[in-house]
């Protein structure tokens, strides 16, 4: 998978992460993946071009 930047919002730290899933949640797109810290997710929006891009 492409290598996508991320924002941890608890830890205010950006990280690079490849192992993503791209969810959809009310007619947007996100890029959601585990946090290096922690139990949570982080989550990034995508464009719809970008999302149809990464599902493939």
């Amino acid at each position: 998978m492409e290598k996508l930047s991320f924002y941890d919002v608890k830890s205010k730290k950006k990280f690079d992460a490849t192992e993503y899933t791209v969810k959809e949640k009310g007619g947007r797109f996100f890029a959601v993946t585990k946090a290096p810290t922690g139990t949570h997710e982080c989550w990034r929006v995508l464009g719809k071009d970008q999302a149809a891009k990464l599902k493939k």
